[in-house]
């Protein structure tokens, strides 16, 4: 199958000026610049499937947004290649620019003072859609996602989670084959992120539209996406399902008991493998070597009264946390 998207060494370095503070400093650089390089992106490569939904994340200046905006034809790169739905993004063909979106959760593309319903008429028009298919497709995008009591308001009086709704709107009304979703969740609350959430995976399975996401919410990576691209200082150091990331940093697995008694009589022996996180009030958590847990739950099982039990991975926050402070790769 050919990848909706291919890239190879794509690399991106600015130039950027640097000055001491001071007036002086300030006289000296308008004679004699001082420049330094600084490379955002580094050599970074990786192919995304049609219909994979990859999460793409990183520490902030690691280089998400950098990447995202070269392969979305807003940015030139320094060196390297790519094609993201057969296309070469900054060739910025028509063609090419009707077959993707891109929605960033600090930016808009609506107009403020006109209600949402008629900015996405013009947004239609922009895209050169056909009127029957871009009220058809209006029809099924406000009906997923449940806002048609927001068509006839102005935009500026809008909450955030629902001018959020309106900008992913926006960007699907062309029905592009690749969406790049930067940070949509950001300053939402709980309920409505859940909602947009619900409506991407959604859209996926609909449309079979191949979906880049950042975000720096884990919830939203591990809810949508199964593939996982790290970078850090500009540099991919992972590119592998979430699970097998787990797996490899953190080779332990965290066992829950709820206790029928409020302390335990005597010492609590453990056997190899395990050790007590948090042990208060009748609840108890271990950290236990994966391969130990079914020896480990038989033990406590016939030797505590367990109410309840519950077996989790190590959280996924504290794995990429590991990744970002270590620097390592996989």
């Amino acid at each position: 199958m050919t990848p909706s998207i291919l890239v190879r060494d794509l690399t991106k370095t600015y130039r950027v000026p640097e000055r001491n503070p001071g007036l002086l400093a300030a006289v000296r650089s308008l004679l004699r610049p001082h420049f330094r390089d600084v490379e955002a992106v580094q050599k970074v490569s990786f192919a995304i499937q049609p219909g994979e939904v990859v999460g793409f994340i990183g520490p902030n200046g690691a280089g998400k947004t950098t990447t995202l905006k070269m392969l979305s034809g807003l940015l030139y790169p320094t060196s390297g290649t790519a094609t993201v739905d057969g296309y070469v993004p900054w060739e910025r063909k028509t063609a090419y620019q009707q077959s993707i979106s891109m929605v960033m959760g600090n930016k808009g593309q609506m107009a403020w003072d006109i209600p949402a319903l008629d900015n996405f008429y013009v947004l239609g028009e922009i895209y050169r859609a056909p009127r029957a298919r871009l009220n058809a497709t209006l029809d099924e995008l406000v009906a997923l996602m449940d806002m048609g009591d927001l068509l006839t308001k102005p935009v500026r009086n809008l909450s955030l989670g629902e001018r959020m709704k309106c900008e992913l709107v926006g960007a699907l009304l062309h029905r592009p084959q690749v969406l790049f979703l930067d940070e949509p969740t950001l300053g939402l609350d709980v309920l409505t992120q859940i909602r947009l959430r619900r409506f991407i995976r959604d859209y996926n399975v609909h449309s079979g539209a191949t979906i880049v996401l950042t975000s720096h919410y884990m919830a939203d990576v591990v809810e949508l996406c199964s593939r996982l691209l790290v970078i850090n200082h500009g540099r991919l150091i992972h590119d592998g399902e979430i699970d097998a990331l787990v797996g490899w940093l953190a080779p332990y697995r965290l066992i829950r008991l709820k206790l029928d008694v409020v302390e335990v009589n005597g010492d609590l022996r453990l056997p190899g493998g395990a050790e007590i996180v948090t042990h208060e009030a009748g609840d108890l958590t271990l950290r236990a070597e994966r391969a130990q847990v079914p020896s480990i739950i038989g033990h406590l099982l016939a030797s505590l009264p367990v109410i309840d039990l519950e077996v989790k991975d190590a959280p996924i926050e504290t794995v990429i946390e590991q990744i970002y402070s270590a620097g390592v790769a996989s």
